[in-house]
Order: C-alpha cells, then structure tokens, then sequence
C-alpha cells in the first residue's frame, strides 16, 4: 500500500538529484477554453523525463548487497534512462533491454550513462519478458519501470510539486501507459485534496488501460502501435488498474494525429521538445477530450526523447496541414523551356520552390509527357487557392499531394 509518506521520504531521497521541473501557463490554451492551463515540464527533467524519480527512489531503497550485484529493466527508452543514471549515481551495474525499434537517441541516452543496453522484442512486453528471464538468471534486482511502489512512489513527487506551486488546483491530466506515474500522482494529489479530478490519457494505439478502467477488469491488447513509443503497453498490471480505479476520475484516448499536433504546438508555441507520450495530456486538452469547466489545469508533458527523424516527420506534415507547405504533381509537355514557364507560374505566385523532381519515364505518362513533383512554401489557404487558380488559367493538369 502506497501513502503520502512514501512519496514524500522519496522526495527526500531526490533532493538534491532531480529537478523541480518548471510549471508555466499556457495562454493560447487558456484562452481558448477560457480556463486556467498550465504545464508541468518534465521534458526538462535530467535525462529528458519524469522517469528518473521513481527509478532514483527504487536504486536508493535498495540494500548494498543488491546494489552490488547489478540492476536490470526493461524499458521503451525513458525509465531505462532513469536508472541508467541512478545506477551510475550508487555505482553499480545496470543492464536494459529495450524494444528492437527502440529510437537511436533513446538508446545512445542509455548508454551514455555507462549500462549495458540488450534490444530485444517488438514492444515493451517481450523486452520486459526476456529482461524478468535475465535477471532470474543472474540474480539481478529487476526493477519494474511502473509495477513497483517505490517507483510509483518517486513518480508522485510531481503531484507535491503541482500542489506546492499552484493553488486552487482543480484537475490534473497525465499520460498512461503502464500507469506507475499517474498511480503516484493520483495518490499524493488525492491525500491532499479529495476533490482533485485525476484524468488520464491513453493512445489510441494502446489503449489497453482505459478499455480495462472502463470494464473494472484487467483487458490486454493483442498489439499496439503509436508514435507515443513512451506509452505503447500492450498488457495491464492488475494492481496499477486496481489504483487507477480507486484514484482517477476518467481515462480518454487521442489519436496519432492529434498527439501529432500536439508536439508541433508546444515546439511552435512553447519552444518545448517534447516526446509523443509527453504531449498526450496536452492533446486532449487541444482537441476538447476533456471536461475543463473553466477551471485551474495542469497537464503534465511527462518528456521530452524524441528521435529526431520522428520530429522531423511531424513538422512535414504540419506545414502541409497547416498550409505552410504545398505538395503539387503537375504534368509537362517534355520539351525545351516548358519547366521554365512553370516556375514562372510560382514566380508571379510570389511562392518558393522547396524541392523539386523531374520524371520523363514514369510508364503513366503518355509519349512527350514528363512529371513534375515539386514542393512549395505556401502562406496559408488563400495562397495555395491562388497558385491552383494560375495553375488552371495556364492550362495545367495537376494534382495536390
């Protein structure tokens, strides 16, 4: 059974180690749900996440003697990070394994810190089966990233921060995967202020946990895919459900998509890096999952390891969707001066060619035919209605991609 006590002997053992992460306002959000919004900033957590706490707090409740024989993890990349650090900090040895498509600058985080990193598996659950195997073997200490009460109990030193700094505190949104942080944050926050609303946000790629919080019955997913690589847990702890439905208020789901936008703002907007898993909370606050009542909230973005091939993939799409960047494929007639009369088209548009492709082989094309794909810096609706138009003024077929 964790108790506030428990969180608060593992603040004390973070002194010192851990950052109190800054809390801030948002004021586009706020002022578009006429609320009170603020963000809890663990992205800019040492190690890039709020995982550090509870693997600090776990190594340090430890006896020298395990200490001394090694730890071992399992992890999608931040708690192995966490405990990397926390291994290096008591000296002692620490193995990881990792999902095999674990992103680069999770992995090279890990062993930054000195552990030994073993990928394995499509997901967190085949990682964490042949880690649990490891260190039956070994004898290791395995520590669990959130079935653990002293990992759950240094994931709760976020709520005693919340608290401490805003006043009046009416909900707190925090991601779900395996349920150790929102467990942690629920419990203190609610040994606090009964009336606290505890929501929790799951991706619809791995929504194990709200489906199990809605049946009050333990349901795994058969698979699970998502960019919140963070948060992609297949199966449901009973005893982290059990928590969960005696201490959180409700669970909702955003999409890829939505989570997604939700990077993009707080990079646009807040100059905030944050991880997929770290922006679902403040995706279902964007895109109206939550009941906010005109009230004081705070989402928690819980990191901030994003590979930065993913991040790149995002800001892509972004422009496209937010019309900042316009994709065409248009066919030429393939002779001499024809791709110059079509930059010209884009010229008299005031619009910048990004990039640009010319296909004369395509077996679509028809003979004296050529394709061109071409990518453009666009200033919104209105312009990209207006380089449409010219294009059609002057004859061309295309298509917009």
């Amino acid at each position: 059974m964790i108790t506030i006590n428990n969180i608060k002997d593992a603040k004390k053992n973070l002194e010192g180690v851990s950052i109190n992460t800054p809390i801030t306002k948002a004021p586009i959000l706020s002022e578009t749900f006429n609320s009170e919004i603020y963000l809890k900033k663990e992205n800019l957590q040492l190690t890039g996440s709020f995982k550090l706490r509870g693997a600090f707090n776990r190594v340090a409740n430890l006896s020298q003697e395990k200490r001394n024989k090694g730890v071992v993890a399992a992890s999608a990349g931040n708690h192995a990070q966490g405990l990397a650090y926390a291994a290096k900090y008591f000296n002692c040895e620490a193995t990881i394994y990792m999902p095999e498509a674990t992103p680069l600058t999770k992995v090279s985080g890990v062993k930054s810190y000195g552990a030994t990193v073993v990928l394995h598996g499509e997901n967190f659950d085949e990682a964490y089966e042949a880690a649990i195997k490891f260190s039956e073997e070994k004898e290791k200490e395995f520590i669990h990233p959130f079935a653990d009460d002293d990992v759950i109990a240094g994931q709760g030193t976020i709520a005693l921060e919340i608290l401490e700094e805003i006043k009046d505190l009416k909900q707190i949104v925090v991601p779900i995967g395996g349920g150790g942080l929102i467990s942690g944050i629920a419990i203190a926050a609610k040994s606090i202020n009964p009336d606290i609303k505890i929501i929790g946000v799951v991706a619809s790629g791995a929504k194990a946990m709200k489906e199990s919080y809605r049946s009050q019955m333990p349901i795994d997913s058969l698979s699970v895919r998502t960019i919140a690589d963070g948060i992609a847990v297949r199966d449901v702890t009973p005893k982290l459900l059990n928590i969960i439905i005696d201490y959180v208020d409700d669970i909702v789901e955003v999409s890829d998509n939505e989570v997604a936008n939700a990077i993009l703002f707080l990079l646009e907007k807040h100059k905030l890096v944050v991880e997929g898993a770290g922006a679902v909370a403040t995706a279902a606050i964007m895109h109206d999952k939550i009941e906010l009542e005109a009230s004081k909230v705070c989402a928690v973005v819980s990191g901030g390891n994003i590979d930065v091939t993913m991040l790149a993939q995002i800001i892509e799409k972004g422009l496209v969707k937010s019309n900042r960047k316009m994709n065409l494929i248009v066919t030429l007639m393939d002779k001499p001066g024809a791709l110059m009369h079509l930059t010209d088209v884009f010229t008299q548009c005031s619009t910048n060619i990004v990039q640009i492709d010319y296909d004369r082989n395509s077996v679509k094309l028809e003979f004296g035919e050529a394709l061109v794909t071409i990518s453009l810096e666009t200033k919104g609706e209105a312009h990209q209605k207006e380089i449409r138009e010219k294009l059609k003024q002057n004859s061309y077929r295309f298509k917009q991609i």
